[in-house]
């Protein structure tokens, strides 16, 4: 199936549901370590108050990538590149199902985040294929996809390691990596981009796009907040209920798997955001960060619920997919020719948050405990929605300040 560089049409059902599937599977990849912290840091050697940098360096690697390899996207054929970055997380997530030292398990993850990044390949591919007014749909549908594989990583690593021990998961990933290569190969349609730059005025040119469109950086400091919350309430949420309330894998992954119901949430958001829903989405989007983190707080202090904590996960997921779908699609908006530097960006950047959000997990767990990461939670929405709300009327329609 040949793509010209100008030629749009709609991707068909299986094709969207294909590049759904992708990406979950593929996202996956980055949270598998997340509900399996309690067995993978005794089982390496890592002292409890460090274990969340399993988590933070795996961020910290996809954040690399992201203006590594992506910005490829806008240059490099779409297909071939994307396969080649999947093929390359196998031997990534191999090293880390089989690694029996803590500095080989950490290099293996910072090698799973820089590959995994093939799914912000994905997303711009889609949408260069899809018209403006169906764009949102598709993306948020895609987006479905994506955020299941995050949510549903959770209770799936606890499972398999309940089963068969954490190195299972890891080991499995990789099977899974490889075969994805293959159907991704066969069914992706080719796309050459029009190009003349070489890489390294891609690289440089990431550093002007936050100039060139400042609602570029404002989106991406609203999603930092945001998905700084959401790697800091499902870092700590496992550890809070093996402590707190005696929780095993299994229970664990149910937990998980209620809270992976926000997934639900992203194609609603997408037929929002084709409707022009964008700052009033992003204002209620984070409304809903800090009611998600009113009630983890009364549930896991006061009324001692785990159903609250649950309904809590589940909120927190759904404001976090609601403003990221309504910024992605602003952003593809913004310049078509720029969809791959200018989405690495700004994943990028909300990444960086995820990293900081995971790495507060250990002390704060350690020092303040469930309330210190309520109250960060609370803090750090409150904060991105104080400079939200300077934002001025039709600053989203483009790239001038």
């Amino acid at each position: 199936m040949q793509q010209g560089p100008t030629e749009v049409f709609r991707p068909s059902a299986p094709l969207v549901f294909l590049m759904a599937a992708a990406c979950g599977l593929t996202a996956a990849n980055i949270y598998y370590a997340q509900p399996l912290i309690g067995l993978i840091a005794p089982a390496l050697g890592i002292d409890p108050s460090r274990a969340s940098w399993m988590v933070t360096l795996t961020q910290l690697g996809y954040a690399s990538g992201l203006l590594l390899l992506v910005p490829l996207g806008d240059m490099l054929e779409n297909r071939r590149l994307l396969v080649a970055t999947v093929a390359a997380s196998v031997p990534a997530l191999l090293a880390a199902g089989l690694a029996h030292s803590s500095a080989v398990f950490l290099m293996a993850g910072i090698f799973i985040g820089l590959t995994s990044v093939s799914v912000q390949m994905l997303l711009p591919l889609a949408a260069h294929l899809t018209s403006d007014h169906t764009r949102g749909r598709v993306v948020g549908n895609i987006m479905s996809g994506l955020l299941l594989g995050i949510l549903l990583a959770r209770p799936v690593a606890s499972l398999i390691a309940d089963a068969y021990g954490w190195r299972a998961v890891f080991v499995l990933s990789s099977a899974l990596m490889a075969g994805l290569a293959c159907v991704l190969w066969r069914f992706l349609p080719h796309r050459q981009p029009e190009a003349t730059h070489h890489y390294g005025d891609l690289l440089k040119s990431l550093g002007r796009l936050p100039v060139a469109y400042p609602i570029l950086l404002r989106l991406a400091i609203y999603q930092a907040a945001a998905f700084a919350c959401i790697s800091l309430f499902w870092t700590a949420v496992p550890l809070f209920l093996m402590h707190e309330y005696g929780f095993h894998q299994r229970g664990i992954a149910g937990f998980a798997l209620i809270g992976a119901g926000g997934a639900l949430f992203a194609p609603i958001a997408g037929r929002l955001a084709d409707r022009g829903v964008g700052r009033g989405g992003s204002l209620a989007a984070m409304l809903a960060i800090v009611m998600a983190f009113l009630l983890a707080g009364w549930g896991g202090l006061v009324s001692h619920s785990v159903w609250l904590l649950a309904v809590a996960g589940v909120l927190l997921d759904a404001g976090v997919q609601f403003n990221l779908v309504f910024s992605q699609r602003t952003i593809y908006a913004l310049a078509p020719a720029l969809r791959s530097r200018l989405n690495g960006v700004f994943i990028a950047i909300f990444f960086v948050g995820g990293a900081f959000g995971s790495v507060l997990v250990s002390p704060l767990l350690a020092s303040i405990g469930w309330a210190g990461i309520c109250a960060v939670g609370i803090i750090l929405p409150l904060s991105a929605l104080a400079y939200l709300l300077t934002e001025r009327p039709g600053m989203r329609s483009g790239g001038v300040n």
